[in-house]
């Protein structure tokens, strides 16, 4: 059971991972704070059906890849260690980081909200992405059937009628919102 009493960082962070009762665990460490992720079924609907779209595209296209549930820490920063729901990297990581943390943010970092999630705390995750190197995040909204899209210069809300395209990020990808959210 990961637990704490005060801020830590990601080596403590990194460390208390590693032990045998937190293996199949999935949290995150948010500016000094352990959050653990709870995800419920609609939630792992919602992101295997994005996986799925992207995932065809990107085999069509033969450009990108995408991760699924991959931890990502800066460096530089001794508080933090995000994991996106889904992560996109536009070219293909050379090396892949095959143990710990990739040590920069995804292209594209998407995250699903689940019941648990507060839109202000996404809201800060995608801030803390653009901030630290993503060039797009997608805030994906099931009760609302809206998708948020972030960028360094925009933020728009898309409903469900509109199409979502990847821009610069995944130039020749669209899908209508609706898509998303067969649940």
């Amino acid at each position: 059971m990961l637990t704490q009493t005060q801020s830590i960082t990601v080596d403590q962070f990194e460390a208390m991972l590693a032990l045998p009762e937190n293996r199949d665990r999935l949290p995150e460490l948010i500016d000094g704070e352990i959050i653990e992720k709870m995800p419920p079924q609609e939630h792992g609907f919602v992101n295997t059906d994005i996986v799925i779209l992207l995932g065809i595209f990107v085999r069509s296209t033969g450009k990108g890849r995408i991760g699924i549930e991959v931890r990502h820490r800066m460096p530089a920063d001794a508080h933090n260690s995000r994991l996106p729901d889904i992560s996109y990297y536009a070219e293909a990581p050379d090396p892949i980081i095959k143990k710990g943390a990739v040590p920069y943010m995804p292209d594209l970092a998407i995250e699903v909200k689940s019941a648990d999630d507060s839109l202000k705390a996404m809201r800060e995750k995608a801030k803390y992405y653009l901030a630290n190197g993503s060039r797009m995040v997608w805030l994906v909204l099931p009760d609302q059937r809206l998708v948020e899209v972030y960028t360094p210069t925009d933020e728009n809300i898309l409903t469900e009628n509109e199409l979502l395209d990847g821009g610069s990020v995944l130039p020749g990808f669209s899908v209508k919102v609706s898509e998303l959210f067969r649940v």
